[in-house]
């Protein structure tokens, strides 16, 4: 297994360093760091900053525990942030790309999105986005699921970059009682509204057992957290509620302006949960 980890010189990359470090550790990984010099600069300044990566890297090597005894090098390129990583990716063959969560840029990012936000979305490779002080291998895993390949593949990946290992893992899904709005407009009581959301969170528990078991997966220590909602709301109130260390999902293929504009289950969940997201693109032609 090979694991890439990026930094920009940021608290927030070096907890990815971190833990890009542990979980190599853990499953005998081959580790490389990157750091990416933007070259849209004098040429004087790329040279600089490219021998200041160096000198940092190199130090983060020896300093950082997480990083001592591994088999690791590490690589300083030159580009465009997003596109220097996934090119670095590429060209080491990695299975999995570390990063820290960026500092949001307001409007810019509504529209264009953070430097790990188009990783992942044009890339393909996993992204761990490290958001916590990492002390301990994950203990308390949760995965999103809608029952789609997506998010088969999600937890598929976790399993097989060793994420997960021996943590607790708990599944959520989150589902709409579609007819639940004109139920209440047309005067039914408390008691039968309750009874048919029921009913439908009965249905969808049997639907989604029987996806898991359709892929193969181990269910009986699994927990299922099934939730009725849109899937942002019902994924927040589960985090809140269980308090993973890490939260495990796949991304689906988007196109057009409007899907850009407002953004995807994924991306609103990277600019609001607290704890580390592991993103599984689609398979990409």
């Amino acid at each position: 297994m090979k694991i890439l980890a990026a930094t920009d010189f940021s608290t927030r990359s070096q907890r990815a360093l971190r833990r890009a470090g542990l979980l190599a550790r853990n499953v005998a990984a081959e580790l490389t760091l990157v750091h990416v010099v933007d070259d849209d600069q004098p040429s004087a300044i790329v040279r600089l900053e490219t021998r200041e990566a160096r000198r940092y890297l190199a130090e983060q090597m020896t300093s950082i525990a997480e990083l001592k005894g591994l088999q690791s090098d590490f690589a300083v390129v030159t580009g465009n942030p997003f596109r220097g990583i996934l090119n670095a990716a590429e060209a080491r063959g990695v299975d999995l790309i570390v990063m820290g969560a960026h500092r949001k840029q307001l409007l810019r990012d509504v529209f264009v999105g953070t430097t790990i936000e188009r990783v992942i979305r044009t890339g393909q490779f996993p992204v761990l986005m490290v958001n916590a002080e990492v002390e301990h291998s994950y203990k308390k895993v949760m995965a999103a699921v809608d029952m789609s390949e997506p998010s088969a593949r999600a937890i598929s990946t976790a399993k097989e970059t060793g994420l997960i290992g021996e943590a607790s893992f708990s599944l959520v899904h989150g589902f709409d009682a579609f007819a639940k709005g004109k139920m209440s407009n047309a005067g039914i009581g408390k008691d039968e509204l309750a009874s048919y959301v029921a009913t439908e969170r009965s249905q969808v528990e049997k639907e989604l057992i029987a996806f898991l078991e359709a892929n193969d997966f181990d269910v009986d220590n699994w927990s299922l957290q099934i939730r009725e909602g849109g899937p942002v709301e019902a994924i927040m109130e589960a985090i809140n509620e269980v308090a993973p260390d890490l939260l495990v999902i796949g991304t689906h293929s988007r196109s057009g302006f409007i899907k850009l504009f407002l953004g995807s289950v994924t991306e609103s969940l990277l600019r609001s949960v607290d704890v580390d997201v592991f993103a599984v693109p689609p398979i990409r032609s």
